[in-house]
């Protein structure tokens, strides 16, 4: 790989790991558009990296105050407060994306990484998004999630493992189908994507150790800085707008990238 693919993969990623649009979706085109190589584990596994450290560091604040929180309700029996239900929130929410994972890792490797199942869910869960953005009452805050609205959101989470489907997508769509704002469904996908980042990286820990690494050092550390830079913009400008936008201009994207996807693997 030359050093222009890796800004270029690495600033996709970026900007499109906690956008509704499917970054699969946009790595899958790259090498068809551009002539790239496939990247890699090792520069996968960097700008996945990237993005969880914009997303903590954006989050740091909440992430404190959540585990503040939680712990301040332990043992079970103290009254629970709004950040330590949030905290449990996330921990119910993590775990069918964990359990599911773990089961289905070589399937989703093998089996569903192919383009016109990509192109499909794209377009038909881009569609489903539009859907409940339509419908959704848009009047519930993220401190009113209950255990079984993150249950829900968790198992939503879940398709994801399905390329194309895009985990920031289904996670915020099923927020807006329980009646939360968007701003509510972001901010918790985005939340519930720290622990769903960090363990997706540690599956991949053994693989990445049983490859060879022709990437020079300071390459993957600019993958990682330019990952976490692109998408902190993208979470700070995606919250600042989304009441206001909406999610049909993300919807129509959507459709167009699986339009182009499908014309280009034909």
């Amino acid at each position: 790989m030359d050093f222009l693919q890796i800004v270029i993969l690495s600033l996709v990623q970026g900007l499109t790991e906690f956008l509704p649009i499917s970054s699969s979706g946009h790595l899958i085109l790259a090498p068809h558009l551009l002539g790239f190589k496939d990247q890699g584990l090792v520069l996968d596994v960097a700008v996945h990296f990237g993005t969880l450290i914009a997303v903590v560091g954006y989050f740091r604040h909440d992430i404190w105050n959540i585990a503040n929180g939680w712990f301040r309700a332990l043992p079970p029996g103290r009254p629970a407060n709004p950040e330590s239900r949030l905290g449990w929130a996330i921990i119910i929410g993590v775990l069918p994306v964990v359990v599911v994972g773990l089961l289905v890792k070589d399937i989703v490797e093998h089996d569903l990484r192919q383009d016109w199942i990509i192109g499909t869910t794209t377009i038909l869960f881009g569609l489903l998004l539009g859907w409940a953005d339509w419908r959704a009452r848009r009047e519930r805050d993220i401190h009113q999630l209950t255990i079984r609205d993150a249950l829900f959101i968790g198992l939503a989470q879940v398709l994801a493992l399905i390329p194309g489907t895009s985990r920031s997508g289904i996670t915020m769509t099923a927020g807006l189908m329980l009646g939360l704002t968007r701003e509510a469904s972001a901010r918790f996908s985005f939340l519930l994507s720290i622990p769903t980042i960090l363990g997706s990286a540690i599956l991949v820990l053994k693989d990445l150790f049983e490859v060879d690494n022709t990437i020079p050092l300071g390459t993957v550390l600019t993958a990682i800085a330019l990952s976490a830079v692109t998408a902190w913009a993208c979470i700070h400008y995606f919250l600042a707008f989304i009441e206001r936008i909406g999610m049909w201009p993300f919807v129509a994207y959507r459709l167009l990238l699986g339009a182009v996807i499908f014309a280009v693997i034909l």
